[in-house]
Order: C-alpha cells, then sequence, then structure tokens
C-alpha cells in the first residue's frame, strides 16, 4: 500500500488571494495502490487564529483535467480527487495556516501530510480589498528622526513612494567616512526577501520569516505583508561617493549603513514603496533610482560625454548574433593553459559535429604577463600583444585564421580585467612605461595587497588606445571581468579617483569601439549597478547574473539556478541582459542548465572539452536560420523566479517565468526545476504562468510534448501534474487560443467552428521563442481560417487545432512555406497530442529548393477549410 497526496493550494508553500476573491477552491489529488473510499479533511486556523479546526474534502467523481508529468510512471496508480471552496476572509485578519490529514475509513486513524510526506504547512495571505495606507509609519516602526523622509510621486500605478535620506560622515585623509543608523523594523510582515552581497563582485537572494536578518549586507529588501502588500527598502550608491547597504541588528531593526569617499558630508540615500504586488513595489524604487542617477550624471556632464560617443563614434548594428546566436568561451572547455592550437582543436570539433556558433569568448590567459602560471592575483600585465607562448604569431595572426577557417563566427571577443589583468599593470611592462600609473591597496582578502594601475589622467588614453588595438587585430567584441576591483580599493582618495573614472573610460570606449557588443562581469557592485547598469540612456549590455558555473562542484549547480533566478527578479529593472554563464553540454547536469539558459531571457555558451558535446541538447536550445546560422531561442522577457520569497530550503519546486510576444497575445513560459535533493510533486494551474489572466490557453509540456485540455484563469480547472526527482526539470508553455467559425465551402470535411493555437517550432525548448511574427483570420472571399507564422529558424512547426481528428490531413488543410505548396510528406498529425499538426519546415525549404532572399526568417501558412 502507497499513498502519494499533492495539494493546492500547496503545502509547505505560501498563496496569496487576491482582494476581489475571498474564495480559496482546495483541490487534492490522492494517489493509492488501491481503490478504496478514503476520507480527505482540510485543518486550518481560518476561523481562530489560535485554535485549529477540521473541514471534510469531499470526494469529486470527474476531478480537474489533469497532464500529468511524473519522473516514473505507475500505470497501477489510483487517483482520486477531493475539493473544499473555503468561503471568506478570516476574522482575525491575518494568514492562515492549514495541513491535510486523511485515511482509509472510519475505523482508520488519521494520517496527517506533514508527518507522512515531511511536508510543512501551508499558508494563506488574504490580500486586503481597502487602499493602502498613506503614512510610512504604518509600515516601518521607530523610524529616526536624524532621517528625512519625502513623499515622491510614483511611476509605478497602485504604489506609494518616499525617498529617506540622511548625513553621512565626510571621509579623513585616506579613511572613508562611515554612518550607521537604524532605519526601524518593517510591521506585520510574514517573509521577507533581500537582494544582498554575496562578496564584493556577486549579489545573491535571501529569505526569512518573521525577523529580518540576512546573514550579509543587502542591496534591496521586500516584506510581504500580512495584508498582502509589499514594502520595499532600496539602498541607493554611486551618487557623491556614497555607498549605502541594509544590515540588521539582530532584533529585526533594518540598519543602514553608508560609506563616503569624499571629503565632504555626503547624503545616505534610501527609497522606500509599497504596492499591491512585489513587482509593481520594486518597479517603483528602481524607477525613482534611475531618475536620481540620471539627474546626477546630467549635472556631472556624464551624460553629454556618452551621448557624444553615442552620435559621434558609435555604429548602430544589427546585433541579433551577438545577443541570439550560440557562443563557446574556452574557460573550462580548455583550461588557463591557453593556445591558440587549442582554440583551433576547439572549433574543429564544433565544425565536425555541426554546432555552427555565431560568437566566440577567448577568456583568461590570453595576455602577455609577467610571468606564466602561478596565483593569478600575483600576476601583472606586461603588453596589449597577446602571450608570446600561447600565441607566436600574434593575436591578429590568430583571429584571421578563425575568421577565414570559420566563417559561420561573425563575432570574437576577447577577455580582460577592468585594471588590466587580476595582478594589476607590471610595473616592467610597455604599458606601464607609455601611461602614467598609481600603486593602489586592496582590501584585505583574496585580492588584497598591493596593485599598479593605470591612473586616472591616463585611463581614458590607455582604454582608447587598447580597444584600438583589439580592433586593429579582428576582436570586435569584450568581455571585461574583475570589475570589484573598484570596490575593493581601500583608501578613500584611491576610490574617489578611480571607481568612476574605470567605469566611464570602459563604457565610453565600448560603445565607440565595439558597439555595445560587451559583456559585463563580476560587476555586481552597488556603484557599478546604479551609476553603469541602471540608467537606460544607452545599449544594453550583457551582465553575467550570478556567481560562476563550477562544474567539478556537485552542490553548486541547483544553487546556481536558485541564485540567477531570483537575482533576475531584481536585475530585470537594470538596463542589461542577465548572463547566466558558461556550461557544458556533456555534464551529468548539463539539460538542467540547458532549461535554465533557454528560459532565462539572456544568452547561451558553451564551454565544452573538444570532442565531448551533447549535440542533441544543443539542438534543442537553437535552430538554424534559412541562411544557414544557428541562433538561440530567446524569450523577450527577462526569466525570473515567481515567487522570491521562497527560500533555497524550502520543499518548493522552482519555478522560472519568461514571456514571448505581446501582452495577452502572446505565450506565457514557466520553466520548472527540483533544486532540492528528494523529489517533489505539485498541482501547477494556468493562474501559475504570468501574463494569462485573460482569454482560453492550452498548456503544452517540452520532454514529452503533452497537450493539455483548454482552460482558462476563470475556471482553473487543469492541472499539471508535475512530480520531479533531484535534478529533473521540465519546461512548460501556455498557448493563447483563438477561435473562428469557418464557412462550408467546395469540399471540406471539417466541422465549423475551430480553435488554434500557434506553437512556433517543437522540439525546442522555448519553441515558442522561434515565432517573430503571427496572423489568423478567416478570409472573407473564401471562408477559410489563414494562420500565417513567422518564425526564425526551420523546423517543426507546430499548429494546434482543437478538433483536428475530425478533420482531413489531405482534404481540409493547405499548406505554404514562401508561397510554396508544402509536400504532403512533410504535414502529419503529432505522434504525441491527435490535436497538434507538424509541418517539417526544414525538409520542405530543402526539397522545394527554397533560397533566403533579403528576410532572413520562415514564412508559413496554413489554410484550413
Amino acid at each position: 500500500m502507497f499513498a502519494k497526496l499533492t495539494c493546492s493550494p500547496p503545502l509547505g508553500q505560501t498563496t496569496v488571494v487576491a482582494s476581489e476573491k475571498s474564495l480559496v477552491n482546495f483541490t487534492v489529488l490522492l494517489e493509492t495502490s488501491s481503490r478504496k473510499d478514503w476520507q480527505v479533511a482540510l485543518w486550518s486556523n481560518h476561523q481562530n487564529r489560535e485554535k485549529w479546526s477540521s473541514a471534510s474534502l469531499q470526494s469529486v467523481d470527474e476531478g480537474p483535467s489533469l497532464m500529468a508529468i511524473r519522473g516514473k510512471t505507475d500505470d497501477d496508480c489510483v487517483r482520486q480527487w477531493f475539493s473544499l471552496e473555503l468561503r471568506g476572509a478570516p476574522k482575525h485578519g491575518g494568514p492562515v495556516s492549514f495541513t491535510i490529514t486523511f485515511r482509509e475509513s472510519d475505523a482508520d486513524p488519521w494520517k496527517w501530510a506533514n508527518e507522512q510526506f515531511s511536508t510543512a504547512d501551508g499558508h494563506i495571505i488574504y490580500q486586503s480589498p481597502s487602499r493602502l495606507e498613506d503614512d510610512i509609519h504604518h509600515y516601518i516602526d521607530g523610524l529616526p528622526s536624524e532621517l528625512q523622509t519625502q513623499k515622491e510621486s510614483s511611476e509605478t500605478p497602485d504604489t506609494l513612494l518616499w525617498s529617506i535620506t540622511g548625513p553621512a560622515n565626510a571621509a579623513s585623509g585616506k579613511s572613508s567616512g562611515h554612518t550607521k543608523v537604524a532605519l526601524g523594523k518593517p510591521t506585520n510582515f510574514a517573509r521577507w526577501f533581500a537582494v544582498i552581497r554575496l562578496w564584493s563582485p556577486w549579489i545573491a537572494p535571501r529569505q526569512g520569516k518573521s525577523t529580518f536578518a540576512p546573514d550579509k549586507e543587502g542591496i534591496l529588501a521586500a516584506f510581504e505583508r500580512e495584508d498582502g502588500s509589499h514594502l520595499v527598502v532600496l539602498a541607493i550608491s554611486g551618487v557623491d561617493d556614497v555607498l549605502t547597504t541594509l544590515h540588521h541588528d539582530g532584533a529585526g531593526n533594518v540598519v543602514v549603513d553608508s560609506r563616503n569617499d569624499s571629503e565632504q558630508e555626503g547624503i545616505t540615500r534610501l527609497v522606500v514603496s509599497v504596492g499591491k504586488s512585489l513587482e509593481s513595489a520594486m518597479a517603483a524604487t528602481l524607477y525613482y533610482a534611475r531618475r536620481l542617477v540620471l539627474r546626477y550624471e546630467d549635472a556631472s556632464g556624464q551624460l553629454a560625454t556618452e551621448e557624444k560617443a553615442l552620435m559621434k563614434d558609435f555604429q548602430p548594428e544589427w546585433l541579433q548574433n551577438w545577443y541570439d546566436g550560440l557562443a563557446y568561451c574556452t574557460w573550462n572547455g580548455l583550461g588557463q593553459n591557453l593556445h591558440e592550437d587549442k582554440i583551433f582543436e576547439a572549433l574543429d570539433s564544433l565544425q565536425k559535429n555541426e554546432i555552427n556558433i555565431s560568437n566566440l569568448i577567448i577568456d583568461d590567459n590570453w595576455q602577455s604577463l609577467s610571468k606564466e602560471g602561478g596565483d593569478q592575483f600575483e600576476n601583472a600585465w606586461m603588453e596589449f600583444e597577446a602571450t608570446k607562448t600561447g600565441f607566436p604569431r600574434g593575436l591578429k595572426a590568430a583571429v584571421n585564421d578563425i575568421r577565414s577557417k570559420h566563417k559561420n563566427i561573425k563575432h570574437i571577443a576577447v577577455w580582460h580585467a577592468l585594471f588590466g589583468y587580476w595582478g594589476g599593470i607590471s610595473p616592467t611592462g610597455k604599458i606601464a612605461k607609455e601611461y602614467k600609473t598609481v600603486e593602489v591597496r586592496k582590501r584585505d582578502g583574496v585580492s588584497g595587497g598591493m596593485m599598479l594601475a593605470v591612473a586616472k589622467e591616463d585611463v581614458d588614453r590607455f582604454y582608447r588606445d587598447f580597444y584600438q588595438f583589439l580592433s586593429s587585430a579582428g576582436i570586435d567584441s569584450i568581455k571585461t571581468d574583475a570589475q570589484f576591483f573598484v570596490d575593493e580599493l581601500d583608501s578613500a582618495d584611491d576610490r574617489r579617483d578611480l571607481i568612476k573614472a574605470y567605469q566611464d573610460a570602459w563604457s565610453i570606449s565600448q560603445l565607440r569601439h565595439f558597439s555595445g557588443k560587451a559583456i559585463s562581469c563580476m560587476s555586481q557592485v552597488p556603484q557599478i549597478i546604479f551609476h553603469s547598469q541602471l540608467p537606460s540612456n544607452k545599449p544594453r549590455i550583457l551582465l553575467r547574473n550570478s556567481d560562476d558555473f563550477f562544474p567539478e562542484v556537485p552542490a553548486s549547480h541547483p544553487w546556481h539556478i536558485f541564485c540567477n533566478a531570483h537575482n533576475s527578479v531584481f536585475t530585470q529593472f537594470l538596463n542589461i541582459l542577465p548572463d547566466w554563464d558558461m556550461f557544458q553540454t556533456s555534464h551529468e547536469w548539463a539539460s538542467f542548465h540547458a532549461a535554465a539558459r533557454c528560459v532565462s531571457g539572456g544568452p547561451i555558451y558553451i564551454t565544452d572539452v573538444p570532442g565531448q558535446h551533447n549535440v542533441d541538447l544543443i539542438h534543442q536550445m537553437t535552430g538554424n536560420t534559412p541562411r544557414g546560422d544557428t541562433v538561440i531561442l530567446r524569450s523577450h522577457t527577462v526569466g525570473k523566479s515567481t515567487c522570491a520569497y521562497n527560500s533555497y530550503d524550502d520543499a518548493a519546486l522552482l519555478k522560472v517565468s519568461t514571456y514571448v510576444g505581446s501582452a495577452r497575445s502572446g505565450v506565457s513560459i514557466v520553466g520548472v526545476f527540483n533544486c532540492t535533493q528528494h523529489p517533489i510533486a505539485e498541482l501547477i494551474g494556468i493562474n501559475q504562468f504570468p501574463g494569462t489572466e485573460h482569454g482560453t490557453y492550452i498548456i503544452r509540456n517540452h520532454t514529452t510534448g503533452q497537450v493539455s485540455v483548454p482552460t482558462s484563469s476563470d475556471s482553473n480547472d487543469t492541472f499539471v501534474h508535475i512530480e520531479l526527482a533531484h535534478r529533473g526539470w521540465e519546461i512548460l508553455s501556455a498557448f493563447p487560443l483563438q477561435t473562428f467559425t469557418l464557412e462550408h465551402r467546395h469540399e471540406a470535411q471539417g466541422p465549423a467552428d475551430v480553435s488554434v493555437a500557434i506553437l512556433g517550432v517543437l522540439g525546442k525548448m522555448a519553441g515558442a521563442a522561434a515565432i517573430v511574427n503571427s496572423d489568423s483570420y478567416v478570409d472573407r472571399e473564401t471562408g477559410r481560417l489563414r494562420v500565417w507564422t513567422s518564425l526564425k529558424v526551420l523546423g517543426t512547426y507546430g499548429l494546434y487545432i482543437s478538433n483536428l481528428k475530425e478533420r482531413s490531413v489531405e482534404k481540409d488543410f493547405m499548406a505554404v512555406l514562401f508561397g510554396r505548396p508544402i509536400p504532403a510528406h512533410c504535414v502529419k498529425v503529432s505522434d504525441e497530442s491527435e490535436n497538434v499538426l507538424e509541418i517539417d519546415t526544414a525538409r520542405a525549404w530543402k526539397e522545394t529548393d527554397s533560397q533566403a532572399g533579403w528576410s532572413n526568417e520562415v514564412a508559413v501558412e496554413v489554410v484550413i477549410r
């Protein structure tokens, strides 16, 4: 005898009920090895916060429609559904806790879900229908008098916004000024989420309950209140040489800590918002911060300098290959003893396996250094030209050979540190002789000690000359690492001189020489985030979104995905595309990483050892255009966790949402990942797909191609029952349905009413992202339905048709590719779903001998009679 129980709302998690609904529909799926008259009950403190009571769930003969995705199928499993409507908000006005009990019969003892399945209680927060309180003291208790609070206008609807300022002590000599003040204690919250500084270069998420107590200094703190609203506190840095972070005092108070590098008294700046959703409250704070930073940069002249670079030197380019081309990075795949022969071997291996990368990143160890090997932080940069050990013919000769032998490569980037190399500039090299340098001290730590750097007076010329050299060698893009060194500087005068100088010199030079084709790495430093990454007055760059991919550290892989998904809750508001780092396609966690990259909204890099490639996995991430380019299928929005407050230790599936297309007519995609050490099952309804609040949808999963019956957010009568083992993942896509009435003409056999959904390219993890544009309409002259789709890549085009089994593929359909009829053997009903029509556009393209014209897209039209 076995029993499994899955509940919606889920146990072990918190669910928020919108203010217009005081009704919670409990749905329980009980799976057992035998059919008996099981009894199921809900225990909760809905009636009395201090005293729990039970309510029986009713057995349902016909439960919700179910799409089951299981790690291991059990054909003998008996499924029984139970339901209960919990009406009305609790009289005590607070959150409701609940669990489930079940038993086989009256004679048997009740079994508690939390004991049987090691599951914590579930929680429900009822969002208050009343308006937000227009008083910051309602949300923060104990605001100190030395901080000035000012009500501000918010750019985000249904939010309240305040700016908070206070004095920041001036620096004295080489010592920065430090100021610490308790902001106060957030009131009546159930959970908190913070974006903390993992260490100097990287941010990471932290979550908790009841008492605010992050283990490291934070940039942002959010609080989910018991009334369903959200309080967000954002510390602003990078203005007037002041760095501000958030701490705690052990008693739940938010503590503000400022470091001022200026010799004049500075300003500690915070912005606080309250909203009905975390997204809107965060948006309000970051939009305000952007306005503030842009005003400051305009007054300082920085905006004028950047605009000049954009107007005079910036060459606008079609960046599809840079953003969307599959990239190869040398770091993990080729190791640190880099040599041009290793690069040629890797590229030949990719070519042999028909892996057509568009971008090549030549990572660390191509530069001429003071000594080969050893501690990288003790190694310093000598000259612009590449190391003669690894590139005996020079960088230009190697790049020329790469471009001549591998025509598919459109962009070649090289790596360098913001200060040149990990150990800075060598005092005996050519660079030190040609540019003014200064000796700086980095604070104690991994990279601590003295280092030689190009001085403030010459940093602009240094970057201009370096990037001119790279351009002359055929390099057209850049990866700039170790940018956190600006915050590692110990002395206030060095920090004043170099933090902004290096940011601005690099930003302007990469615009002038590489037109925005840049990767910013190890740069999640508050001063860089607010000064360089938040303003939206220049093209978006690629930003490393978390700490590295560590192939040899098993525990790092689920954390890497969790960390990136939660970091993106914050970084989505920056003027960047999130880079979730490279990974290896032959690694045991390869598909887990691949799926995460496909829902990240950012680029995809691989770093395979030559000859060790998972070609099938690469094909699931990419597709080929009519011109033969291999591109990734990148969604239109940044992928982020759907619940920022869920912690890494919670027994919950990580759900990462992204979106393709226009609002209400696009496709909502949710990547689902098990980052825990044990199997987890959940019921996922259409209401968990952001952007599906209106209309009717079908849900399709990637791994098996199953398609749900139509469902809507109003009815929520279809569930995906997903059970994932450790290291398990799935990608679910919700496609909007359009319904049409055809006219009976000619010899058509199918019914008049039909609903269709364009699925994009099947067999791809984010196949919907292949859709560039689409249009569906009934032709007035013929009475036929025309479904036109423009795709980024060739492949198996999928079209959901509600009553396909009642139609004749031969008589009721006609399909054309670029206006040419598609051969009948390229069209079939899917083996995975009887309602999906598949069209092999790659085969049709080849057999019709089509040629790519001015457009690099695939135009498919299906006519239904």
